[in-house]
């Protein structure tokens, strides 16, 4: 296979119905497949604004509501939620993150049960935070079949996993894909960078803590080449490398690639007095393996960590 091929859904001329189209991850793939010749139905809840970002190509929807029971869909990639890190998880912040990709999904599912034209597959989004916290110690890496923990990270993500499964009662396959930290120009890169360009990057806490990774070029070829998949795509599927590296690795490469010195460490107190119980998803991190992806034959674009950054700096 040729790594640089153009990304391919598919058979040209499907109609894939896209949430969080406009977001990082969204508007990529929302290119991606205008490139292949999809037609794309975008949800989101500012049309106007959603139209100026994706262009005339795009048909945005606001709710699923919108769309008659005739509508033939062919593809659903459900990538829509609000941001995990930043805000402390309050209760109204989780219910928050629950509405954006649990409710979401629940309705979507809701309107595939009435549409006479039942999706072919569903590549729904979720993460590796279903894993919950990996202690440091614990050396073995984390596979699709790992267990989930009670912490609200990994619940948001079981209730999300959940109902997205939902359509597979009528007929749908669906593949929940589990992102690790997606690199590439946007997302969480950029800020995860800036200290390094200031010359103030460094280890944070211990510094050994796991960080599990997939470029984003990679991430949009695996849903290209879920979306082509003519066996069993159903179930969980990591979308992240097999190069998971400690935190204090990962700024040293990324301060060598940029020349510029990694030395300031960030003790872990005031990342757990700022963040809270998302502090854990930072400071204890989690070594998780793309097992199903490379059993299958998947080939990385960028398997290794110092190519990936160099491609981004």
């Amino acid at each position: 296979m040729d790594l640089a091929d153009p990304l391919r859904f598919g058979a040209p001329g499907q109609t894939v119905l896209v949430t969080g189209a406009t977001g990082f991850v969204g508007q990529h793939l929302v290119a991606a497949l205008l490139a292949d010749g999809q037609h794309v139905i975008a949800l989101t809840r500012d049309t106007a604004a959603a139209q100026r970002t994706l262009g005339a190509r795009v048909r945005c929807v606001m709710t699923v509501d919108e769309l008659p029971v005739t509508e033939k869909i062919d593809l659903v990639i459900n990538l829509a939620g609000a941001r995990i890190l930043g805000q402390r998880w309050t209760k109204k912040r989780q219910a928050a993150l629950r509405a954006s990709r649990v409710g979401l999904t629940k309705r979507l599912v809701a309107w595939i049960g009435k549409a006479q034209h039942k999706p072919r597959l569903m590549l729904s989004a979720s993460a590796i935070g279903y894993y919950g916290v990996q202690p440091q110690a614990q050396l073995q890496p984390l596979t699709e079949d790992s267990p989930p923990q009670p912490v609200f990270m990994s619940q948001l993500c079981q209730e999300w996993e959940a109902a997205a499964q939902g359509a597979a009662q009528y007929g749908v396959a669906v593949a929940t894909t589990r992102f690790g930290l997606v690199l590439g120009h946007g997302g969480a890169l950029p800020p995860m960078l800036m200290p390094v360009r200031f010359g103030v990057g460094g280890p944070m806490g211990t510094g050994r803590q796991r960080l599990s990774w997939i470029h984003l070029d990679d991430l949009l070829r695996g849903l290209a080449w879920l979306a082509r998949q003519d066996g069993n795509v159903a179930g969980a599927w990591n979308f992240t490398t097999p190069d998971c590296v400690a935190q204090r690795d990962f700024v040293a490469t990324a301060a060598r690639l940029l020349h510029r010195l990694a030395w300031l460490p960030t003790p872990a107190w005031p990342v757990r007095l700022l963040l809270g119980e998302q502090a854990d998803l930072l400071l204890e991190g989690q070594c998780v393996m793309p097992r199903r992806l490379l059993s299958a034959g998947f080939e990385f674009r960028y398997p290794a960590l110092e190519p990936a950054l160099r491609s981004l700096l």
